[in-house]
């Protein structure tokens, strides 16, 4: 069974910035750069049916091209014991929206919505037994890390498969945002 999730694929000229914050932080894997992504969603397993079924919900989706900007890192979670280093987003109400609707339409489907409040990152590394004076210098070093304006002009749904070096994601599908709705 597939696991599954829903992300905003990142510009090559973002990831390029995201790589350039890479630190030599023991314990840290580093996500390479074609798994760079913003995750909208995690669902989980699925059946092969039930991918069917979310691919074409998912298509029903209508809404505008939105902007966003990378800012600021951080981890998860707090305390001396991080698991995540990310890349934070600058708030966008367009994109707590897509979000939104993407849970309301899955919803439809019996698939629940995400528990806690949605807070958007790209997962820029997973530590194991990382020192938290190395991972608060990386958080120093790049704080006040800030992109440009970069468009999202669509999501997609991503499979995922384990292996012991980390996970391997696989396209299933592309939704486009348009223009605007009204054309």
């Amino acid at each position: 069974m597939p696991r599954l999730f829903i992300a905003v694929p990142i510009p090559v000229k973002m990831k390029d910035k995201l790589l350039s914050l890479k630190l030599n932080i023991p314990g840290a894997r580093w996500v390479d750069r074609d798994q760079l992504h913003l995750t909208l969603k995690f669902i989980g397993e699925v059946k092969d049916q039930s991918l069917n079924d979310i691919r074409d919900n998912l298509s029903e989706i209508l809404m505008e091209k939105f902007l966003l900007k990378i800012k600021g890192v951080g981890f998860f979670p707090p305390g001396n014991s991080p698991k995540v280093l990310w890349a934070g987003l600058e708030k966008q109400p367009e994109l707590t929206r897509l979000r939104n609707k993407i849970d309301t339409n899955l919803n439809s489907l019996g698939i629940k919505r995400g528990g806690g409040k949605f807070r958007p990152h790209i997962t820029l590394a997973r530590l194991k037994s990382s020192n938290i004076s190395r991972v608060l210098e990386f958080l120093k070093v790049n704080n006040p890390f800030l992109t440009e304006l970069f468009q999202v002009k669509e999501f997609s749904l991503y499979s995922s498969r384990l292996y012991p070096d980390g996970a391997v994601h696989s396209l299933e599908a592309v939704y486009p945002l348009v223009k605007s709705i009204n054309n």
